[in-house]
This record gives structure tokens, sequence and C-alpha cells, in this order.
């Protein structure tokens, strides 16, 4: 029997049998992709405002990366890193020319960028600042599943069963400076911070908390890391969201959109700290691998060339605007908040049923810290689009 001709029930007692069950999955195979539109595997079509938690900027499938994966795929595909790879060479470039960090290390995913960073911090940490080892990082983050990333994951529900956890980590209140510079001691090496908190419910910090970080950390003689994978390629209305309070990390950690689904990660260093990575001290089988870098490097040119930056900007603030009348509309709407197109809904009731609700009329939208509704959607969503979720979203809320 050809697998593809197989009945929704069939594929779903198949993926029980078969496959691990780490996520709680809704009950539908989505097959193919278009644009900011999937359709499953009975062709029911659904606008999808996930794009693979702020992993598709560019939609699904779109041709530009399409033809570089393709061509690529048919020159080389992997090569070690032992030898020079040219598109890693070019995506370096690119990334190091439209940021104010001077080197990169590639990798796989957002996990793999981070245990990168807390590896550089602590590798940078023994050679000049006396060996110091602990990071700080904030209540509610996320920065990956790894026993570091979890560890350094500041929600304590993920640490359980995973004990005895890495030292080395300890944790303040978001959007807290006092709070931060109280907590720095005798072992503090760097902080670890998201410039908004998007697994912890899409949290924006006060203006300045970034740039209150940075001057604590100079005082201080301490690292910032600033952990980019969701906010990161032009997800806020900036290509990075530190740049909106004009500060310059030490670290800062991408993932995600960077390959538009490709799966790819990168860790940006300032030059004399990138400088302790010396030859055998980090590496990575796959990363930067030529097929990854190719999606990668397509991926963000048509960023930086296209205006998908401002189009996030722009779009985001209308989706906003209208999230925000239907908060007068729904008293269960207890606040809007976001910056670009990654925006999330606070309502006083759990929102998976609205989830569910959603889909079931073809929008896909993801529920996060249980009561939040979160809008991580492909950046090049257009007006129409929040126009038609927003009545389908209307509709469900008006059943609630």
């Amino acid at each position: 029997m050809d697998k593809m001709e197989m009945t929704k029930q069939e594929w779903l007692e198949m993926s029980g049998k078969y496959i691990m069950p780490t996520y709680k999955r809704f009950p539908i195979i989505v097959t193919r992709g278009l644009g900011v539109h999937v359709w499953d595997s009975e062709g029911r079509s659904y606008l999808d405002l996930v794009g693979g938690i702020a992993v598709c900027a560019l939609g699904h499938c779109h041709p530009g990366v399409v033809e570089a994966i393709r061509e690529q795929a048919g020159r080389l595909v992997h090569i070690s890193n032992l030898y020079h790879i040219a598109p890693q060479i070019q995506l370096a470039e690119l990334l190091v020319e439209n940021s104010p960090l001077d080197r990169v290390f590639f990798c796989n995913s957002g996990a793999e960028a981070n245990e990168a960073a807390i590896k550089l911090a602590r590798k940078y940490a023994s050679e000049h600042l006396g060996g110091k080892y602990e990071i700080i990082t904030m209540e509610n983050s996320f920065h990956g599943r790894t026993l570091a990333t979890v560890t350094a994951t500041g929600q304590e529900r993920l640490h359980v069963g995973f004990s005895p956890l890495p030292e080395g980590f300890s944790y303040v209140p978001y959007n807290d400076l006092g709070a931060l510079e109280a907590a720095i001691n005798e072992r503090t090496c760097g902080i670890l911070v998201e410039p908004i908190q998007g697994e912890g419910g899409v949290v924006v910090p006060d203006p300045g908390y970034l740039r209150g970080i940075r001057k604590i950390c100079d005082e201080r003689g301490l690292l910032m890391i600033v952990d980019e994978i969701q906010t990161g390629i032009g997800r806020t209305g900036k290509l990075f969201a530190f740049q909106h309070e004009d500060i310059i990390p030490d670290m800062i950690t991408l993932a995600k959109a960077l390959g538009n689904g490709f799966p790819i990660g990168a860790l940006l260093a300032k030059e004399n700290i990138a400088a302790s990575f010396a030859a055998g001290s980090h590496g990575s089988t796959f990363g930067g691998n030529p097929l990854a870098c190719a999606a990668a490097f397509a991926s963000l040119q048509t960023i930086l060339d296209e205006g998908i930056i401002d189009n996030s900007s722009e779009t985001g603030a209308y989706f906003l605007a209208r999230l925000r009348d239907l908060q007068k509309k729904y008293s269960v709407i207890v606040e809007v908040r976001g910056r670009g197109l990654m925006i999330g809904v606070v309502l006083s009731v759990p929102c998976a049923d609205i989830v569910l609700k959603s889909m079931e009329r073809g929008l896909l939208i993801n529920c996060t810290n249980e009561n939040v509704l979160r809008f991580v959607p492909p950046l090049i969503l257009a007006r129409d689009d929040v126009d038609k979720a927003m009545t389908i979203l209307d509709g469900v809320l008006g059943e609630t």
C-alpha cells in the first residue's frame, strides 16, 4: 500500500506505535505548505500563524529557499568541518556584516547554539575571569532541552526528572535589574537573557531593561549573552531584537528563522571572546554543513533584500491593533502584548480549547504558558490574513 494513500486514522495509529510521546500532538497530518497556508492529509487548508514556532519567516516552501536547497543538494550535501565550506563562509560573512559581532560558530538548533554560548562563556572565563563559571538566567525563561540548556531555563517544571542538574546556573525575576545586580557573586561570569520571553508567554520587558543589563555587565566585567533564537531574524521588526535598545551584546544565539525550516543554529561573538574557542575546544559534525548554509543564506538574504522586516513591523502593528479591538469585546482577554510579529494574548482561562476550536475552523495558533495565545506567523503575513484570522478567533471567543 502506498503510504501517502493511508487514512488519517492509520497515520495516527502508526505515529502512536513508533514515535516517542514527547509532544502532545494535534490530530491532523500536515502534508504540504505554501506561503502562510498548510494542508493536511485530507486536503483541508489552514492559515498558519504558528509558522513552525517562529521558524518559517518566509512562509512555507519559499521558491528562493527551495531552489537554493535543490541546487546545493545537487552539488554537495555534506563535507566535514575538517575542510573549508564555501556556503558556510558566505553565510558567516552575511551574518557578521549585518550584526555588530565578529565571529560565527554554526550548529544545528537553538539548544545547541545556547550550549555553545555556555561553553564559550566558561572557556573565556577560565582564561580571562579567574575561572568564574556561573551564569545568571531569568525566571520563566526558555533556552533549550539539552541537559545544560534545560538547566539554564528558568522553569522548574521542565527540570523535573532530570536531576542531578549541572551546577553553575542561578535565576532572577525577568525585568528586574535590582534583583539581577543583587544576585551577582564571585562565581558569576555572565548573564543570559531573552529580549522577549517567548515560551514564557511573550513577555516584553520595560524599555531600558537590556541597556541596564549591558551597563551591569560592563561595570562588573561580565559577559552579556542574548538569546535571539525566537526573536531574531526580523521577528520583532528589526533583524535582532536587541537592536531596539541600541546595545551590543558579547554573544548572541540564533536558530529558528535562520534557515526558514532547514535545521541550523549559530552563535555569534565578539572577536576577543570567540578567540577562546581554539581548535578542538568545540565542534559539530553537521553544524554549518553546505545544505543548511545554502538554505540559510538564501533565507537571510531574501529577508534583508525584500522588505520582510518592515512588513513584520507594519503588519505586526496592525495585528496588535486588531487584537486590542477584540479585547474590548471579550473580557476573557486580559492583555495583548508583543512586538512585530511576536504577539501574545493573555487570557483569564486556559487556552488549549480555543487553539483546538480555531484549528477546526482552519486557523493554526499556539498556546504557551497555559493561558497565553502566541502568534509567531511567517513574516510575509498580510493584512488580509490578519483579518481572516480575526474573524475566526472572534467566532471562537464568542463561544467561550
